[in-house]
């Protein structure tokens, strides 16, 4: 549980920061009871609300709180809690011994130290740690203050008020529609901008309107450009196909030749040009010998030999 509400308390504090302008360090406001009940409960008065705001804190008394102190009745570990609120710093109230004989209630004195002009604003920025329940009811009403005070030895930071948050929204408001009106204003000079340079284009001389064709073409010519590099970064990427170098590589097919090439089967496709047909050359031989083979080969072929007759 210690855990959650930190961080409740973190967020809050972030909000205040936003909003209403807080800084470290922190500067709270304590009276003189939430004082002694720190005393009561031995705790560290410092490093409890520097772990309640998440941030260093400087702890500041008026002298109307002290007052009340060394004006309480005596009980046991009332001078320590005088001792540790003396080494806090001193918040000049303006309410002075002299001029008051009897020290203001905790709520007139930080009343006027924290809305000192009554118009529900924490100028300086002060969070109010009091165990007085009727300056938290009224420093509810003040936009911007946030209040601890101690529960059960436990030390407690209130949620925001309807007033601080109502606050915060119309900040957010008034932030969001400061925004769209400077968008707003920059189409509009922009706007202006195009219809002056049309103007100037159709009121001007020959040249001058040569001088618009170019700067068209340019303009055209840009887009275009554009449009095709917004093409390319549009373009996704598709399924990656395998690794090139792991696969085999495919076979060429042979080419079928063309034209004259294919009608005569005697060219080669390599040269296109028909092959010559080889010539067989004859030895020279002798007259007689030339006769006698002429001669045998005019005579008819001798006839098959008789069968054996019969014994």
């Amino acid at each position: 549980m210690r855990a959650k509400r930190s961080k409740q308390y973190k967020k809050l504090v972030q909000q205040y920061q936003l909003h209403h302008g807080f800084r470290e360090p922190y500067q709270v406001l304590v009276d003189g009871e939430i004082v002694r009940d720190a005393q009561r409960f031995t705790m560290d008065l410092q490093a409890g609300l520097e772990r309640t705001l998440h941030g260093k804190v400087k702890i500041m008394i008026t002298q109307c709180c002290i007052r009340h102190l060394y004006e309480s009745p005596k009980e046991p570990g009332l001078n320590q809690a005088i001792d540790l609120a003396k080494t806090f710093e001193r918040r000049r109230c303006g309410h002075r011994p002299e001029d008051f004989d009897k020290a203001l209630t905790a709520l007139d004195c930080l009343k006027h130290v924290v809305d000192e002009k009554g118009r529900g604003e924490n100028k300086h920025r002060y969070v109010v740690a009091t165990q007085d329940q009727n300056v938290r009811r009224f420093m509810r009403g003040v936009s911007g203050v946030p209040l601890i005070y101690i529960n059960r030895s436990v030390m407690i930071m209130e949620p925001m008020s309807e007033m601080t948050a109502k606050v915060g929204a119309s900040a957010e408001h008034a932030k969001f529609r400061s925004e769209l009106r400077n968008k707003s204003g920059q189409k509009a000079g922009e706007k202006a901008g195009e219809k002056r340079k049309r103007g100037e284009d159709d009121g001007g001389d020959d040249a001058s309107g040569d001088d618009s064709d170019d700067k068209s073409a340019s303009a055209s010519t840009g887009r275009t450009l554009g449009n095709k590099t917004d093409e390319k970064k549009k373009k996704g990427y598709g399924a990656k196909g395998p690794n090139p170098l792991s696969v085999k590589k495919k076979k060429a097919k042979p080419t079928a030749p063309s034209g004259d090439a294919a009608a005569d089967p005697k060219t080669t496709p390599d040269d296109g040009e028909p092959k010559k047909k080889r010539k067989r050359k004859h030895k020279a031989r002798p007259e007689g010998e030339a006769d006698a083979a002429d001669a045998a080969d005019a005579a008819p072929a001798p006839a098959a030999p008789a069968a054996a007759s019969e014994e």
